[in-house]
């Protein structure tokens, strides 16, 4: 009887998990084709976003940069994979 229920548990984990999943996979969809990085220690949020902006305030892009990776505020950490919006490259 425990068991059973312990196993009913972990398939409603699971369960809920993937779904989880599924929205977030929804929510950013679409990277497919967009350049990337990979943040390196030291790097910040402005510095990527002027690179690819290429002159100009950087600030649109980082907003799109942000909106883009799901990211709540600016700050990044190494390791990181930062999609990049739609025409921008490193």
């Amino acid at each position: 009887m425990v068991v059973a229920a312990l196993t009913l548990v972990a398939l409603g984990a699971l369960w809920v998990g993937a779904r989880i999943d599924a929205a977030s996979a929804l929510e950013h969809g679409g990277r497919e084709g967009l350049s990337w990085v990979v943040v390196r220690g030291g790097d910040t949020l402005w510095e990527i976003a002027d690179a690819v902006t290429g002159g100009g305030d950087p600030a649109p892009t980082i907003r799109r940069i942000m909106d883009l990776n799901g990211l709540s505020d600016s700050v990044i950490r190494p390791g990181t994979r930062l999609y990049l919006p739609g025409g921008s490259a490193p």
